[in-house]
């Protein structure tokens, strides 16, 4: 193998293209996301393999996939791109004390539920910090983590979303989000303090977009509770959807972190014995929690969150 050249930063970008196809499987999928044509990623994963004097592509079928080479350099890669952030934020942060912007990307409902708290705490504890929020869903959420647009990402579990283990970014767990069942004025359970999601397999149901996260927690909890729930509408809005809960066009499920400010009119009752949730966690480059500016929001993050579940 002859070494890569000595141009470490064109070196570095190829390798994030090659880790990008590593990722979305397909140079169409890997041009998309990088904002390329096909023709530029075969070139650029082309001039890849020139460098390192070994293919990094083979056909197995129909499919163009990595090598096993590919894998193992992407792993060293994998360790690379973490020291280089780790470095970017150590001399980003060189002079004393804590200060700065940290950019949050994060799904609608931790704007509606978390992040308000949040930038309550950090206003009083991190007077020389800037935190700025921008509403995004994975995964355009983390293609801008990774092009740096992002210092954090905050995101459910779910499609679009990474794995636990994938190395190219440091995860902190925030807590399961919990579903409860919304309750129109005049339904015949309003007095059980606790019902089961069996209970409402007869009810019209507001649910959200089925490829969403929450329109697939309520269609596959309905399920695992052996029924199919009667979807009478659909809305990704959860102050629509309980709007038209607290006029009377059905029943949803609405998780605690969008549950700030409903109508009055709407009642919420725990589910049991199987409550349906979701999955909550912040996530960094790998490297970047090295940073004591990324560091300290983490930690706010996880302090307010930790408060809320105890509530």
């Amino acid at each position: 193998m002859r070494p890569l050249s000595v141009d470490f930063m064109d070196d570095l970008r190829r390798l994030r293209v090659l880790r990008e196809f590593r990722e979305r499987g397909s140079v169409t999928a890997t041009a998309a996301a990088l904002h390329l044509t096909p023709s530029a990623i075969s070139q650029q994963l082309a001039r890849t393999a020139r460098d390192v004097g070994f293919e990094v592509l083979q056909h197995v079928g129909r499919r163009v996939v990595l090598t096993p080479r590919a894998h193992a350099l992407l792993a060293h890669a994998d360790r690379i791109f973490a020291e280089v952030e780790r470095a970017r934020h150590e001399l980003d942060s060189w002079d004393d004390g804590v200060r700065g912007t940290v950019t949050l990307g994060a799904f609608p409902t931790a704007i509606t539920g978390l992040l308000p708290d949040v930038l309550d705490r950090a206003r009083a504890e991190l007077p020389n910090v800037r935190i700025t929020v921008t509403e995004a869903e994975p995964p355009a959420l983390f293609d801008e983590l990774d092009a740096g647009r992002h210092d954090i990402a905050l995101a459910v579990a779910f499609t679009g979303s990474p794995a636990a283990g994938d190395p190219r970014y440091h995860r902190v767990d925030l807590g399961f989000d919990e579903l409860d069942v919304a309750l129109p004025p005049d339904h015949p359970l309003l007095e059980r303090k606790a019902v089961a999601l069996k209970d409402f397999e007869r009810d019209p149901w507001i649910v959200g977009d089925d490829k969403g996260c929450c329109g697939a927690i309520t269609t596959t909890a309905c399920a695992a509770a052996g029924f199919t729930p009667d979807v009478a509408h659909r809305t990704n809005d959860w102050q629509a959807l309980a709007q038209l809960v607290a006029h009377g066009h059905g029943v949803a499920l609405i998780p605690r972190l969008a549950q700030r400010d409903l109508p009055a009119a709407v009642t919420l009752r725990r589910i049991t014995p199987s409550r349906p949730r979701r999955w909550v966690f912040a996530a960094v480059l790998e490297g970047a929690q090295h940073s004591p500016l990324i560091t300290r929001a983490l930690d706010l993050l996880a302090s307010v969150r930790e408060e809320q579940l105890r509530d």
